[in-house]
Order: structure tokens, then C-alpha cells, then sequence
């Protein structure tokens, strides 16, 4: 059971780096925004470079920050975003359910992901708007072979209606602590980003090579 807290937070004990990564206008930052501050804004837009937004919970006693970064899908940008994939310890792969286009991009997305990140980092494939189920274009059945093809969690969202929003962040975040915690690791100062606020513990995510194939989650079903 994972608790949230408002503006205040106690001691952190953890912080995990969470990067959001995709084609442009799939609703990436609407996601963050959604999850981070419960908000939403039909004037969204795009994402210049790379922003990043925090939000804390409670997970089995511990204090864990979550610092999800929201990286430009913009072709132009992605040389300069790859850099930020390094520290990460887990990944949201988005699409639009609408466009066909941004999920068969999710190879090549992947593929950047694994070539920039920790082999163990935790992936979860998004399918957001499906508040817009009359235009989908991707068939849930799609996404689910995909996610269990690769080995990758799975979940359909909506930032607009707050659909799973929460429970798929919330999840990525339980699958990365469970990992963390099988093992004793070594702490050293978490500190991503700018904000010398930010400390906690860098996490080195152990193998997840034994683990359970792809957790299934609709949407509008």
C-alpha cells in the first residue's frame, strides 16, 4: 500500500529516477502532470529538451522520491536526452492508442532505452488516451504481445481522465523498491538533477532475469 504525501515529506530514504520516453505528443508531460500534481491542461506543450517534477510516497515503511523525468520525443532532441536514460532505474514507454506511429516506434525506443540505460532497469509500456477508445488504433492485444514478447509491464492510460495514472507510476515504483530491496546494496548520495535537496540512495537494480513475464493492465475494458 503506497501513501503520498502533500508538500512536506520526512527523511527520504530512497530516490528513484523514473524517465518518460516516446514520440512527441503522446501525452508524456500530461502523465507527469497528472501524477505529480494531479493536473491536466488541454493547452499542453511540447516539451523543449529535458524537465523533471518529484513526488514522494511510502513504500513498506520507506520513504521513496520518485524524480520522473519528462524527455522531448522530438527527433532533434533525442541525442541530447540519451544522456539523461544513464541513473535511471526504471522507464515509461508511451504511446497514443490512436496512433498507430507512435507504438511501432516502441522498438526503436526500446532499443535506445537498453542501449543507454542499466540492463535492469524496469520498463512499463503505456498506452495512453484511451479515454479516446472510438479512434484507437492499437489493439490492446498488440501492446500485450509486445510487452510479453520483451518482457515489459504493461498498462493503458488516461491523463485526461486520470485513468491508471496513478497505479501505473505507483507500480513501476513497487517493482523497482522489491527489486532494490532483494539485495543489500551500496548507498551512495542520490542526488539527480540540480536540486541539492534531492539526496537519497542510488539504486543498482539486481536482475530481473527470473522474474514473472509481463503484468497485463487494460483500461476501458
Amino acid at each position: 500500500m503506497s501513501n503520498f504525501y502533500g508538500d512536506f515529506s520526512p527523511k527520504i530514504d530512497y530516490v528513484f529516477k523514473i524517465v518518460l520516453i516516446g514520440d512527441s505528443a503522446v501525452g508524456k508531460s500530461q502523465l507527469l502532470a497528472r501524477f505529480a500534481r494531479n493536473e491536466f491542461s488541454l493547452d499542453s506543450k511540447a516539451t523543449i529538451g529535458v524537465e523533471f517534477q518529484t513526488k514522494t510516497l511510502l513504500i513498506n515503511d520507506k520513504t521513496v522520491k520518485a524524480q520522473i523525468w519528462d524527455t522531448a520525443g522530438q527527433e532533434r532532441y533525442r541525442a541530447v536526452t540519451s544522456a539523461y536514460y544513464r541513473g535511471a532505474v526504471g522507464a515509461m514507454l508511451v504511446y497514443d492508442i490512436t496512433k498507430r506511429q507512435s507504438f511501432d516506434h516502441m522498438a526503436r525506443w526500446l532499443e535506445e532505452l537498453r542501449t543507454h540505460a542499466d540492463k535492469n532497469i524496469v520498463i512499463m509500456l503505456i498506452g495512453n488516451k484511451c479515454d479516446l477508445g472510438s479512434l484507437r488504433a492499437v489493439p490492446t492485444e498488440d501492446a500485450q504481445e509486445f510487452a510479453e514478447r520483451e518482457n515489459l509491464y504493461f498498462m493503458e492510460t488516461s491523463a485526461l481522465e486520470a485513468t491508471n495514472v496513478e497505479s501505473a507510476f505507483s507500480s513501476a515504483l513497487k517493482e523497482i523498491y522489491q527489486a532494490a530491496s532483494k539485495k543489500s546494496l551500496t548507498a551512495n548520495g542520490g542526488n539527480y538533477g540540480n536540486s541539492s535537496s534531492l539526496k537519497g540512495t542510488t539504486i543498482v537494480i539486481p536482475n530481473r532475469d527470473s522474474d514473472p513475464p509481463a503484468k497485463k493492465g487494460g483500461c476501458c475494458s
